[in-house]
């Protein structure tokens, strides 16, 4: 499981954003089309295209098992 507290430190984010992207891929078995993971502030924000919302659903919950303690935001777009 990812663990962070979202500090002001660059390299920090970008490191927990890229954990947790390879988290929601591996929960998701890559049904997510250009997914992407960012840290704004305290909100994570989980973005791509999927087909399903059931895949969207997988990327939420492997999402806020992860960063408990932050909004996310799942922007991913079922197409």
């Amino acid at each position: 499981m990812v663990n962070l507290s979202l500090t002001a430190d660059p390299a920090a984010r970008d490191n927990f954003a890229r954990d947790l992207e390879q988290l929601v891929r591996q929960r998701t078995s890559g049904l997510i089309r250009g997914l992407r993971v960012e840290c704004q502030g305290d909100e994570i924000i989980v973005s791509g295209r999927t087909t399903t919302y059931y895949a969207k659903q997988l990327a939420t919950h492997a999402a806020l098992d992860a960063c408990e303690n932050f909004a996310l935001k799942n922007s991913i777009e079922v197409v």
